[in-house]
């Protein structure tokens, strides 16, 4: 029943974005999506960390110029790519879409773009990691521009609920997609900057957010000190940060959320319904954050086939 809706959805949001296909490369390459699965297994294999790092990719590139692959590029002489901006210089795993691209060349040259086989590395994130699989639609080009400063685009995890809405409304995409697309913070892991805000200097009253679960707040002070400087301390972002399931949001009900971005969302009746239905259902969770991901990975905008991702042809 679920496969048959999945199918049914694509259909239904296809017209968000331009030129996109579910049968764009049967002729001219045939196993791409075979070919981006493996390579997306083989890295699972030895860092488990590198679903959330894809999925969280595929978000920051359609959120700035749309689903073209820009925040793949590296960063050149006369110019600061997205991947060195501030939202973007913990984005890692860039090594597996070199790794599918590098196969994908030697089947079929020149033929299919780095950000298709984003979108699909971070279909098979989801999918390998227990959650719901789905046909993406492909077709999209690669950009050639790629700026550091436009990543002041991405929604910040200190983001209020209207701030939240006003990014999402600009590209389209609803308060529900919101909701939804917030669930991909049930893989992975946060660093200490992104919210010390809620655990050590909330507001000159509070020293942490009231709204935080206090054996919650105190675990996280644990973990994140003030003045803590630490590179790789945080925590994850749900209790079982591998697994893509849904309880990031019956976390975020008992105040066990990661972010303000988070939390915020429960600030408004209409999300925090959104929200109860997804932690009292993973069926509900699932058939939304296709829908959404389809909607949002449809925002094209590219303009060419790269040969290497890391550059502009």
């Amino acid at each position: 029943m679920e496969v048959a809706l999945v199918s049914l959805l694509i259909f239904s949001v296809l017209h968000v974005g331009s030129g996109l296909s579910l049968n764009y490369y049967d002729k001219t390459c045939p196993n791409y999506e075979a070919t981006v699965t493996a390579a997306v297994k083989q890295a699972m294999v030895t860092d488990n960390t590198v679903p959330a790092a894809l999925l969280r990719m595929h978000f920051h590139d359609c959120f700035v110029r749309g689903c073209d692959g820009s925040v793949l590029l590296d960063s050149t002489a006369n110019n600061t790519a997205e991947k060195a901006g501030p939202p973007n210089v913990s984005l890692h795993a860039f090594f597996v879409i070199d790794n599918a691209k590098s196969a994908i060349e030697a089947q079929c040259p020149g033929v299919v773009s780095c950000a298709d086989i984003l979108a699909l590395a971070a279909k098979d994130a989801v999918a390998l990691s227990g959650g719901p699989t789905w046909k993406v639609p492909v077709g999209r080009l690669d950009g050639r521009i790629s700026r550091a400063s436009e990543t002041s685009l991405l929604p910040a995890p200190t983001s209020n609920f209207a701030q939240l809405q006003q990014r999402f409304n600009q590209l389209n995409l609803s308060v529900k997609d919101l909701v939804t697309l917030s669930g991909g913070h049930t893989l992975g892991f946060a660093h200490c900057s992104s919210f010390q805000n809620r655990i050590n200097s909330f507001n000159s009253v509070n020293g942490i957010d009231p709204t935080l679960n206090p054996s919650f707040a105190s675990s996280l002070r644990k973990a994140c000190p003030a003045n803590n400087t630490a590179n790789n301390a945080g925590a994850t972002l749900d209790a079982t940060s591998t697994v893509f399931d849904n309880m990031y949001y019956k976390m975020l009900l008992g105040g066990m959320s990661i972010f303000s971005s988070d939390a915020a969302l429960l600030t408004h009746p209409k999300t925090k319904g959104f929200i109860t239905t997804f932690a009292n259902s993973q069926q509900a969770f699932n058939l939304a954050f296709v829908k959404s991901m389809l909607r949002m990975s449809s925002l094209t905008g590219g303009q060419e086939v790269r040969l290497n991702c890391r550059k502009v042809r």
